[in-house]
């Protein structure tokens, strides 16, 4: 079929994508089947990197009353930098859940948790009249499924109702059974929400139970099996607009992300981040370098089953060990620090004009990071949780949250990003990372020892938590609610407490480039990146100096110091450098010791500065 108007709303698409809310652009998710997990539970993990919503909510579930409606808001994720505002309403159901709300919703009461990336995708289904965006989508889904594929398909009937006006996207839906990859764009630049079509292209492929997910900020899905039902669904008329664009032709595979997320060749962001965390979980498999134009699998087995510490250490990552380690080089500095700061296009050397530095999974500028698990044979209320991480992932502090808690202390709930606050959780973290950044090499270190002290605690309790929660919900599932709420809390409240003190610590140690000792001895740490060290010119404005002045780079090469001008004979011109005549009754046709050690001196000064220069000059001219 003939494509309608494609260029003439190519450019209004454009623009109108420029003016949109941004998404979270720089997320990495990982998801882990049961049987490929070490303990038979399913994972999820998200770290929300840019400047996003940190501050966990609980929203309480309940009744609602027939004609009640929900307000629906755009840019949800972004509060804190732009005050959301109110876009639409549609009818509240019955009866919803509680859920977790943070910039992008991650948890509910019956055990569902989500992880997100952004992938935005092409201009041409981009529509602005769509009522909602992906993070209203997560939330209306929490509230209302208690399985991940009844979250599913309760996003994707609602977008196709009321529209989707989102870049695109991609949620890994999860419970104590299964996982859902779920990847959506929005209807078509021509989708009106009078014209009885669809608003939105979405689809959904279920993670095999043996096998690992890795995304980040690209579509995964692939192709999509329209004859297995118990592994994919899709939306109402997902082939239409392809067909009619000439993106896909009847017959052939239907390739959801090669249709709504091309043209990626030449970009690295994604696939490095994607390829980095295969590598450490499948090194076996050896898998090769691409860039965005190109794939991995949809999904992989791991070499070992996954554990709750494999899923940490890659989010500690910054790429070490590899061609790509951002610990090491000049751009490292002098304390290996692997954090990249922003800078200019203009400041790009011609040569990498459309790159940048290598994007590691840890990013200093990340809002926060969940590593989530669904454990089925606990109630969903305890066998759910997640690790609640504020700021960088490689230097927070992770703390536990049950699925079944009713609420959480204020210090996590608050926190304005435009303002230093003490009183906030999120702001103790964000300070030490940027601390951290005044000597890498040194408080990193102390950094993961000092939260090793509260999440070998919480790891090492974790069982008798659970059993004692189980024990109480045979009795009443409200007290086990109330159990995991205290506990939950208590355990935020101490790391929020800890983390402050620490930081106060940290400030006291690490100054003025040096490290206070506890004797109260200070330590000159010294330069820890000998890449750093070379390229950095010390001395060489010194031994220019030296050479203008002297003809020589040192001290010692330099020549014996003139003689003062009022120790010269009055009725001679003599050279400096010549000793003054000697007493008549001393005088002797023989140098004395002194004068003869001064040579010999001189002598060797001389050769040395002969061997120095020849040295010198042969190593330029190389």
């Amino acid at each position: 079929m003939k494509r309608i108007g494609f260029w003439s709303i190519t450019l209004i698409a454009i623009l109108v994508v420029l003016c949109c809310a941004t998404t979270a652009l720089a997320c990495t998710v990982v998801a882990v089947g049961k049987e490929a997990s070490a303990d038979g539970s399913t994972m999820v993990t998200h770290s929300c990197d840019g400047w996003y919503d940190h501050r966990v909510v609980v929203v309480p579930g309940g009744t609602h009353a027939e004609g009640e409606m929900v307000d629906i808001y755009r840019d949800p994720c972004q509060d804190t930098m732009v005050t959301p505002e109110k876009f639409g309403e549609v009818p509240q159901v019955a009866e919803t859940y509680t859920y977790f709300n943070v910039a992008y919703p991650f948890m509910n009461e019956k055990g569902v948790l989500i992880g997100e990336h952004t992938w935005t995708g092409i201009d041409d289904v981009y529509n602005p009249e769509g009522m909602f965006v992906i993070a209203n989508l997560e939330m209306l889904g929490l509230q209302r499924g208690s399985t991940a594929r009844e979250v599913v398909q309760i996003m994707g009937d609602l977008a196709e109702q009321y529209g989707y006006g989102d870049g695109g996207e991609m949620l890994a839906v999860t419970d104590a059974n299964e996982i859902w990859i779920f990847e959506i764009v929005g209807p078509g630049m021509l989708w009106t929400p009078e014209s009885g079509t669809p608003g939105a292209h979405w689809a959904a492929r279920r993670l095999a139970d043996d096998e690992v997910f890795v995304g980040a900020n690209r579509s995964r899905l692939g192709v999509i099996d329209f004859n297995d039902t118990e592994n994919f669904m899709w939306s109402e008329g997902i082939t239409d607009l392809p067909e009619q664009m000439g993106w896909w032709s009847e017959g052939e595979d239907f390739d959801f992300s090669k249709i709504f997320d091309r043209d990626r060749t030449g970009q690295f962001g994604s696939s490095r981040r994607e390829w980095r965390a295969f590598d450490l979980l499948a090194p076996s498999l050896e898998l090769p370098i691409i860039d965005g134009g190109s794939q991995y699998d949809f999904s992989i087995k791991p070499d070992e089953k996954v554990t709750m510490d494999d899923l940490f250490t890659i989010y500690n990552d910054h790429l070490e060990g590899t061609p790509y380690d951002q610990t090491v080089g000049v751009a490292a500095g002098p304390y290996g620090n692997p954090n990249r700061n922003s800078i200019k296009s203009e400041q790009i050397p011609e040569s990498a004009q459309g790159y940048g530095f290598e994007r590691k999974i840890a990013i200093h500028t990340c809002s926060y990071v969940f590593i989530g698990q669904a454990r089925g044979w606990l109630p969903a209320e305890i066998g759910t949780k997640l690790w609640y991480g504020a700021d960088d992932p490689s230097t927070t502090c992770y703390v536990p949250i049950y699925a079944g808690v009713t609420e959480v202390p204020e210090a996590w709930s608050i926190g304005d990003r435009r303002a230093f606050d003490q009183d906030s959780a999120w702001w103790a973290f964000n300070f030490v990372n940027n601390w951290a950044q005044l000597r890498w090499d040194a408080m990193y270190e102390e950094i993961h020892a000092e939260r090793a002290k509260y999440m070998d605690q919480f790891m090492a309790e974790e069982a008798d938590i659970d059993a004692e929660a189980a024990k109480l919900y045979e009795e009443s599932p409200e007290k086990a609610v109330a159990f995991l709420t205290e506990y939950t809390n208590n355990a935020m409240n101490t790391v929020y407490e800890g983390w402050w003190d620490f930081a106060w610590r940290l400030v006291g140690k690490y100054y003025d480039g040096l490290c206070l000792e506890e004797d109260g001895s200070r330590t000159t740490l010294g330069m820890t990146n000998p890449d750093f060290v070379a390229a950095s010119g010390i001395g060489e404005t010194m031994i220019a100096d030296m050479e203008a002045i002297y003809g020589t780079t040192t001290e010692e090469e330099a020549p014996a110091e003139e003689a003062p001008a009022e120790e010269a004979p009055a009725a001679t011109e003599a050279p400096a450098e010549e000793a003054p005549a000697e007493p008549a009754a001393t005088e002797s046709t023989g140098m004395s010791s002194g004068a003869v050690i001064g040579i010999i001196v001189l002598v060797v000064i001389v050769i040395a500065a002969v061997v120095y220069f020849s040295k010198k000059k042969g190593s330029e001219s190389k």
